[in-house]
């Protein structure tokens, strides 16, 4: 793949490097909605059962914030050591990750196992619902370890230049839950169970594999017993490194919670089912426009640092009209098939009815948020990723979370909580990219 991005056309440049970081991360998001499905068309239980699933979401979100703030913390750090040759500096960042990650994989479960029933409560579970909650998360939780390490150790695969390692690590996990879920589900009859144990199983195989792969002879950096000890200074700046992405997905977790909440208070258990659906779509409908503005940050911190100026306005041209076009299909594609669209996850009519307008709600105004990823990913690759945060924090905590309560408080019931999001994401776009218009795009030399 083309590392000088000074060279060639850049709207080629920006889609080789989008294109892998996209197909990585539909595999990934398959791995999730799979199960999704294949619970939704439980007969008798499935609206229940996937209700129960979504109930689930904010603490695999929380978990996946820790994994974040550890490991895109500790790969930056393990890269540059890299590069100035201090290879045991690399092993120490390498090692004080693994620990991190072990322990806070442990607590997270303890904490987790403890106070399931008052959070998941506190989440909107109800009592025909808290079952398969229950039923999922306690499965689920005896797996903390091995997604935590598979994703968490991942980037320290991809930083050895290893990508297609670090994209089988992914892929397996996402096969294998494919093949085991209708067997567990279906097959062995054991439901939410099943579901559980097939996601646990497929993420015990990643973790072999990235396991494997430190302890073979292609890394040039090991896990050594010396390194595994935490010492303060270094934890201090892989936490401080990674931070944003853990205020990133820590937001992403207190909007899942508030608007679960407030759906099950307006309109009840089916309300919060009908959320995990349109999760599940917003989760696969995003995926190509923000690995578009993942794939042009190279290319755009590439071609700042090497003056070529015009270079990066193309590339935030063409990423911003591409991204704009796709979101524009996108949310088209949902106004005419949203029939089609829920029954894929459920083939409960009521589920389907009521969901079809709140689909549509949810989804208006979605090319929005094109300009949020446009924005975002310009502000990080040069060098601005405190605007980053703060316009996703602006985006999700300012205006989407008191929006949510309120609203539905104003009479507008179920319908206020759906409708938070088409105003969040018009208001926190237009701010986001405009900020970085004016004091990004327009103040580029000539």
């Amino acid at each position: 793949m083309q590392s000088d991005f000074s060279q060639g056309k850049v709207w080629k440049n920006v889609i080789n490097q989008a294109i892998p970081l996209m197909v990585a991360q539909l595999i990934q998001i398959l791995y999730n909605v799979v199960d999704r499905i294949y619970i939704g068309h439980l007969p008798v239980i499935g609206s229940n059962a996937l209700t129960g699933i979504g109930l689930v979401f904010p603490i695999t979100t929380l978990v996946a914030a820790f994994t974040n703030l550890f490991s895109t913390g500790g790969v930056p750090l393990f890269s540059m050591a890299r590069g100035a040759k201090e290879e045991k500096k690399a092993e120490l960042i390498l090692g004080q990750v693994v620990s991190l990650l072990f322990v806070t994989s442990l607590a997270l479960m303890a904490l987790c196992y403890i106070f399931k029933r008052p959070v998941l409560f506190l989440f909107g579970a109800s009592e025909e619902t808290y079952v398969y909650a229950d039923q999922y998360l306690k499965i689920y939780l005896l797996g903390t370890i091995f997604s935590v390490f598979s994703t968490g150790l991942n980037g320290f695969i991809n930083a050895q230049g290893y990508p297609k390692k670090g994209m089988m690590t992914v892929m397996l996990g996402a096969i294998i839950n494919l093949i085991l879920d209708p067997v567990f589900i279906y097959g062995l009859h054991m439901g939410v169970y099943g579901a559980a144990i097939a996601t646990v199983i497929s993420q015990g195989v990643s973790f072999m594999w990235v396991l494997s792969f430190f302890m073979g002879k292609k890394t040039f950096y090991h896990i050594k017993k010396e390194n595994l000890i935490l010492k303060a200074g270094m934890v201090g700046k892989i936490t401080s490194l990674g931070i944003s992405g853990f205020v990133m997905q820590g937001t992403n977790c207190l909007v899942q919670v508030v608007c679960n909440k407030m759906l099950f208070m307006y309109g009840g258990d089916m309300y919060v089912g009908i959320m995990t659906v349109i999760n599940s779509v917003r989760e696969i409908l995003s995926v190509p426009g923000s690995t578009l503005g993942s794939g042009a940050q190279p290319v755009l911190g590439y071609n700042y640092g090497a003056k070529q100026y015009e270079r990066v306005r193309k590339a935030i041209r063409f990423t911003a009209a591409i991204g704009f076009l796709y979101m524009l299909i996108a949310w088209l594609a949902v106004i005419i098939f949203p029939k089609e669209i829920l029954s894929v996850f459920t083939t409960d009519k009521a589920m389907i009815v009521s969901g079809e307008h709140a689909l549509k709600l949810y989804f208006f105004g979605f090319f929005f948020m094109s300009f949020q990823f446009v924005g975002q990913s310009t502000f990080t690759a040069l060098g601005c990723a405190k605007r980053a945060v703060f316009f996703s924090i602006f985006r999700k905590v300012i205006i989407v979370v008191p929006l949510t309560i309120i609203l539905p408080m104003l009479g507008l019931g179920v319908e206020g909580v759906f409708i938070a999001e088409p105003v969040s994401n018009a208001i926190g776009g237009l701010a986001s990219f405009t900020t970085m218009y004016f004091t990004l795009y327009k103040k580029l030399p000539e």
